[in-house]
């Protein structure tokens, strides 16, 4: 594993150093934030809906690392869409101490109203990376997510 110090330059120059991909991943997310709140919503609460589409009844840990979303930042982001109406919270079947969360009728109704945004921005993000670039990528997320969960990062 490369350092983080270490500079891989792209071919027009620009360097791909951990703080560079930082610096460039947070000025994404900023420009999501402020398409997201036109919107009347926000990233995490985009994130959560967007998840739960594809894996409804998740725990709440499991949301946080699919979300990329501290637990705090979570529970408030929950509470929000709960108030609205977009999610539900159910206690566990075996263990009452686990919590579950659901996209509610109204809940997928929003998530496919943000969709055609959410893609936009998405394709426009891999443009130029072919599938075979796409699935390492994937791959690659997937090993960081694990090791996420493993170590409590």
């Amino acid at each position: 594993m490369s350092s983080m110090t270490d500079i891989t330059p792209t071919a027009d120059g620009r360097d791909l150093s951990a703080p560079t991909l930082r610096d460039a991943l947070a000025s994404r997310l900023r420009t999501e934030d402020r398409a997201f709140s036109r919107e009347g919503r926000t990233v995490p609460q985009v994130r959560t809906l967007a998840v739960l589409s594809v894996s409804d009844g998740v725990t709440v840990g499991d949301l946080a690392v699919y979300t990329v979303i501290e637990q705090s930042t979570l529970s408030r982001t929950l509470d929000a869409l709960e108030a609205q109406g977009l999610v539900r919270r159910e206690s566990g079947e075996t263990d009452s101490r686990v919590r579950k969360v659901f996209l509610t009728d109204e809940g997928r109704a929003e998530f496919n109203r943000a969709w055609p945004a959410m893609h936009d921005a998405f394709e426009a993000m891999f443009d130029g990376i072919d599938d075979a670039e796409y699935s390492a990528l994937v791959m690659t997320l997937q090993k960081m997510l694990r090791n996420i969960r493993k170590h409590d990062i």
